[in-house]
């Protein structure tokens, strides 16, 4: 591995790597070893977060056209449910038999066609709103990207043109699954490969308060006195590109929004702009101010009370309530016309209140509130103004 170390409170913590990546860096090794290396024992894996990691290669096994190998996933100093199994990928000229259930996904360039699907382990995806179509196996749009992208490079490098096939698939998955959320999600028999950045961040509590708490003091230190403060990587983008804001001035609080308010203002903080994705943000309009699904959920009920409040029936309510994302909830809400704005203009004004009571006195605070696939969903009342204020250095 390289550049896998980051710092918390003085204490070197080692990285991990996703799923996602596992599974990126067994199908490399099972491509390459089906178009003609004799063994492969280390493949390099670049993920999208710009870290290399070379990784180890088990349980090899060969047949007439395909290879099959494993990684074994590593969580780091904190690892997770997945920490330890192996993750592994079948690659071959032909579609297994028989075949898995569920559709493949498929990736053309030239005259190179590659196509991925789930095998023994990894989730169905069975109910709508989630990253992955129904009827398809849980394997993550950047994951995927990362399987094709290394495949690729290995077909470029050995001027093979035509089809190959890869399953990806976990034999510890579906036990290991039931201690996920995935059955909840609509994911069936298995676990999801995952993965945004290709890299597991330690994430001990204390650690990643003590770091929150460094970055804000910092920026209280060098800074005019305004921060902005979001939960993760959506909402940096969000940040960056749709309101061009340099996120020189961002503090990265991940699901610690009461903690890092609360931070906020024992450091001198005067000023927060609070950008976050609704499938966090939501959740503090119930007051929930630790926004892990392990803590609390919530955004369905949420969603769900304010639109019985503008008028939503019994039918479209318990609909909001099986919703899996808020995407799927708004578009259920969305169907009466004014419908979903109206409960997106309500659930800020509560979690308005919610943030101010947070803060207290002395400390302004405003949000913005997106989704990617619908992007700004809306704002607190001062949000603009706090915006341009941050933009024009203040």
């Amino acid at each position: 591995m390289e550049n896998t170390y980051i710092y918390k409170q003085q204490k070197k913590l080692r990285c991990g790597y996703t799923t996602g990546t596992c599974a990126a860096a067994a199908s490399m090794a099972a491509a390459a070893m089906l178009l003609g290396e004799e063994a492969v024992e280390q493949v390099s894996v670049e993920t999208p977060g710009g870290v290399r990691f070379l990784l180890s290669v088990e349980e090899i096994r060969r047949a007439s056209g395909w290879v099959s190998c494993a990684v074994r996933k590593d969580g780091g100093d904190d690892p997770d449910v997945t920490h330890g199994m192996q993750i592994c990928a079948r690659v071959g000229v032909a579609p297994p038999e028989p075949e898995t259930p569920g559709g493949w996904y498929e990736y053309k360039n030239g005259g190179l066609t590659l196509k991925i699907k789930g095998g023994v382990g990894i989730g169905l995806v069975t109910k709508a709103g989630l990253s992955c179509e129904v009827g398809k196996y849980a394997i993550n749009p950047v994951p995927r990207d990362m399987i094709f992208k290394h495949v690729e490079r290995v077909c470029t490098g050995r001027d093979f043109a035509g089809t190959l096939w890869i399953v990806i698939f976990a034999p510890e998955g579906e036990a290991r699954a039931l201690d996920t959320f995935n059955s909840r999600l609509g994911i069936r028999g298995g676990i999801s490969i995952l993965g945004t950045t290709g890299i597991v961040e330690p994430m001990s509590e204390a650690a990643l308060l003590a770091t929150i708490r460094l970055d804000i003091r910092q920026q209280a230190a060098g800074g005019p006195g305004t921060l902005v403060l979001t939960p993760g990587n959506y909402g940096e983008t969000f940040v960056r590109e749709r309101l061009g804001l340099d996120l020189d001035r961002a503090v990265k609080c991940s699901n610690y929004i009461g903690a890092s308010i609360d931070m906020a203002v024992e450091e001198g903080i005067r000023e927060v702009l609070l950008v976050g994705h609704a499938g966090k943000l939501v959740k503090v309009a119930a007051g929930i101010m630790n926004t892990h699904s392990s803590v609390a959920d919530g955004r369905m009920e949420v969603l769900a009370a304010h639109g019985a409040a503008c008028g939503a029936g019994p039918e479209l309510v318990e609909q909001i309530l099986e919703s899996i994302t808020v995407d799927q909830a708004l578009e259920y809400m969305e169907q009466v016309p004014g419908l979903g704005q109206a409960v997106m203009d309500r659930v800020i004004r509560r979690m308005d209140g919610c943030l101010r009571r947070r803060a207290g006195k002395a400390m302004k605070i405003e949000a913005v509130v997106f989704t990617n696939a619908r992007g700004l969903l809306g704002r607190t009342k001062g949000a603009d103004g706090l915006i341009e204020k941050i933009k024009a250095g203040g």
